[in-house]
């Protein structure tokens, strides 16, 4: 698989197997994503990688914090708080494509409820990575970021592993740092789902669409 079919062909896995992932296995993804490119060589990630128990009593945490209705207080908007076309279609799509492909209906809170619930628990995966950053940072380390949590997802690709990004992993930092033994002062970014893919789950089958080139490029000669 060259770099373009892996870009392609990477998608958000939203149901694992209970096959291991060993260690030996993460600590390459990790070595390769961290050859990513950052401004002025500051490679801001910072990884902790859950597993176990410990992931156990952190998914179930957050879980108990999403029943009892108490409000994520993600360390930064990740979503506009006003949304407008183009952006309120896609998202919309995407919700309906992933709902669709688990027979959940519009009017079916409990079992959306439930479905949201799955990401508190990175989908089941048997690890759930998550990136947190030094506060100091500014805007441009988001861009960084960016860059290295691609590289984690096509490394894990290189390992026969599939992956889903989480922003709803960040919507609780404060249980996180809690849990993990993190001071204040680190932001929690996101997480990543790491696993093998269950192939057969219907929750797998479906790709969301991508816009053709031409509707955000401008070319200037």
């Amino acid at each position: 698989m060259n770099i373009n079919q892996a870009i392609e062909q990477r998608h958000s896995c939203r149901a694992y197997t209970d096959k291991a992932v060993t260690t030996d296995q993460i600590k390459r993804i990790l070595t390769t994503a961290s050859q990513s490119p950052s401004g002025a060589n500051t490679q801001p990630w910072q990884v902790a990688v859950v597993t176990g128990q410990t992931k156990l009593t952190l998914q179930d945490a957050i879980q108990q914090a999403f029943a009892s209705r108490i409000k994520p207080n993600p360390d930064y908007p990740y979503y506009p708080t006003q949304w407008q076309a183009p952006y309120t279609l896609r998202r919309k799509q995407c919700g309906l494509q992933l709902y669709n492909s688990l027979a959940i209906k519009r009017e079916d809170t409990a079992h959306r409820q439930a479905q949201w619930a799955a990401n508190y628990r990175a989908f089941d995966a048997p690890v759930m990575l998550l990136f947190l950053m030094d506060d100091i940072m500014q805007t441009g380390s988001y861009l960084d970021y960016g860059m290295f949590l691609q590289s984690v997802m096509l490394s894990a690709m290189a390992e026969g592993l599939a992956t889903c990004p989480q922003a709803a992993l960040a919507e609780y930092p404060d249980i996180i740092r809690q849990t993990l033994n993190y001071p204040n002062s680190k932001q929690v970014l996101c997480g990543i789902a790491l696993g093998y893919e269950d192939s057969q789950d219907p929750v797998n089958q479906y790709r969301t669409d991508r816009e053709n080139t031409s509707q955000f490029t401008d070319f200037f000669d």
